[in-house]
């Protein structure tokens, strides 16, 4: 703690008109401890309101200050000639009309204040909250508001993204009025470090204005040091405390009324009490756009390589384009798994993706594992979802995708299904007919079920350890599932003999079928079951033998081994279907 403390120069030089996250509302302890008027007590204190003004009433905002629209007081509808709803600020001259982007409603059963985010701007802006923060869903679940509270629950600052506030403001026509006060105060026993004249110093000006002093006080009591307090003592005369029911009539007068006075000097050790105070008006700028809300178009910061020739056009631009885009396998991930993100499958190498709700894109698989999608589609996505595309586009190789092709330019889909879309159903039709013929089933469910069953794609596999992560939780929902404990009731091992549950799964199946057959359905699963061991340093061998059981060319592109992995998988699920509906 120092002299520079109290001064502020950090939160002087600041301009919330210049930060990422605006205040609209504070009643905030940067750090508060120890006791007051005792040596070590320090106090960070930081408040903050705001109203929402026309930009056209800006000259009217400069005479409001920290007293007329600042933290003291609550929101709630009035009638004085006429009824004022409780978002809106009417300043004492009627000139002009400004909005509570906050307000603070005083809760009576709790004790507690409640602050509400204005629902114009919540509704507008398609926000979601969540605990203390609205997201944007159709933003990526951007967090765009949040309110943080004190260790007692209480509301403490409330503050917005400014990208969103100004697109809201610029919609509105509207600019933020914003009051706030700093006040930075110490109790300690020898001031000498500070070096302001007499004690005092002044800067700025009254919108932006900072004092400084410096107070002796008494400890404990927090008073001026060497002052005094003056104690008056007055009491009635004409009371006869012996009446059964004794009563005060009539006023006080001089004849019944009996007054002392006296004084007496406040106690305790000189301390000295150091307060930097800090008060600033600030008038927030609208955005020049509303890209949120009113869609006003500007120039894209979005490139994408168009041609063989690495030339790039803007993201607006391919709107007007009639060609096709190249990227990188990994881009499908980047999308689909971040919230809101979601991957479908049409045929066997086209789909739709989406990193939100309601943009999704169709693309398709090239013969060398790249993805395309038609420019068009890119060019009328959120330049925000455009910036995740651009960073894995590529210069164009391998062609178009034959089935994106066929379905966009020739009008005719592929007649080919993709594995994944059959994965998850081949276990639930298995549970289902095993509940039925073997009164249990096959697989047992786990919380976890659902999570893992989103992240069975092929494009997990854009590099060989991806390829082993996907065995692995193929393996956690096919081998690791199966209730081999269930399975050994109806078909137990012989005497002496230790089945795995791919084992178990094998033998209840030859049980009905040629134990050859058993074991070629089987088989994929088993390959599945070692491969998630590989990132162990298996024999290469043994890897070797796992990637032949899965039916995987070790030739092709990652993308497609995985294709391949996950098509043997749902063969096996199916194979093992069709002989339990014999049973």
């Amino acid at each position: 703690m120092n002299q520079n403390w109290f001064e502020m120069d950090d939160i002087r030089r600041k301009s919330f008109n210049k930060s990422v996250w605006i205040p609209l509302r504070a009643v905030y302890c940067n750090e508060k401890f120890g006791q007051y008027a005792y040596e070590g007590c320090k106090e960070d204190f930081f408040g903050s309101g705001c109203i929402a003004v026309p930009t056209d009433k800006k000259e009217f905002t400069e005479k409001l200050g920290w007293s007329d629209i600042g933290i003291s007081y609550n929101h709630s509808g009035s009638y004085e000639d006429k009824y004022l709803p409780a978002d809106i600020y009417e300043d004492y001259e009627g000139n002009f009309i400004g909005i509570h982007l906050v307000l603070d409603q005083r809760s009576i059963s709790e004790h507690q204040n409640v602050w509400h985010l204005h629902q114009d701007i919540v509704v507008t802006l398609g926000l979601q909250r969540e605990g203390d923060i609205w997201i944007c869903p159709e933003d990526g679940y951007i967090e765009v508001a949040r309110l943080k509270k004190d260790s007692n629950e209480k509301p403490v600052l409330l503050e917005m993204k400014a990208q969103y506030l100004k697109d809201y403001l610029c919609a509105r026509n509207m600019g933020i009025y914003i009051t706030s006060f700093f006040s930075r105060n110490a109790i300690v026993s020898d001031a000498s470090f500070i070096t302001w004249e007499n004690g005092e110093k002044h800067d700025g000006v009254e919108s932006n204005r900072w004092e400084g002093r410096v107070i002796p006080i008494h400890e404990g009591g927090g008073e001026q040091y060497g002052g005094k307090m003056a104690i008056f003592h007055m009491s009635r005369t004409d009371i006869d405390e012996t009446d059964d029911a004794p009563e005060i009539s009539g006023i006080p007068t001089d004849e019944n009324i009996k007054s002392e006075s006296w004084e007496k000097p406040f106690e305790g050790r000189k301390l000295y009490r150091i307060i930097g105070e800090f008060w600033r008006n600030e008038w927030i700028e609208p955005s020049k756009y509303s890209l949120k809300i009113k869609g006003d178009e500007v120039a894209s910061t979005v490139f994408f390589i168009i041609d063989i020739e690495g030339n790039k056009v803007k993201g607006n631009d391919l709107i007007h384009s009639g060609k096709w885009l190249w990227f990188k396998p990994d881009v499908i991930m980047a999308l689909s798994h971040r919230r809101g993100g979601s991957l479908n499958f049409y045929t066997k190498n086209t789909g739709a993706v989406a990193c939100s709700i309601g943009n999704d894109v169709h693309f398709g698989i090239n013969t060398l594992g790249y993805i395309n999608v038609y420019a068009k589609d890119i060019g009328l996505l959120p330049e925000w979802q455009q910036q995740i595309w651009a960073g894995y586009n590529i210069t164009p190789e391998g062609g178009v995708s034959d089935e994106l092709l066929a379905s966009q330019a020739r009008a005719e889909p592929a007649d080919t299904q993709a594995p994944e879309t059959f994965f998850a159903r081949g276990i639930e039709l298995i549970n289902e007919i095993s509940t039925e013929k073997l009164n249990f089933p096959l697989f047992r469910p786990h919380e976890i079920t659902p999570d893992l069953l989103n992240k069975i794609h092929r494009f997990r596999a854009i590099d060989e350890s991806g390829l082993f992560a996907l065995a692995k939780d193929i393996a956690r929902l096919t081998a690791d599932s199966l209730d081999a404990e269930a399975m050994q009731k109806t078909v137990s091992p012989p005497k002496g003999t230790k089945w795995g549950s791919l084992k178990s799964l094998e033998n209840i199946l030859a049980s009905k079928i040629k134990p050859e057959i058993a074991r070629e359905i089987t088989s994929a699963l088993v390959g599945v079951y070692e491969l998630r061991l590989a990132d162990a340093h298996l024999p290469s061998s043994k890897i070797n033998e796992a990637f032949k059981l899965t039916n995987i060319d070790r030739n092709l592109p990652m993308i497609f081994q995985a294709h391949q992995m996950l098509h043997s998988c749902v063969s096996s699920l199916f194979g093992v279907l069709e002989v339990l509906k014999r049973w």
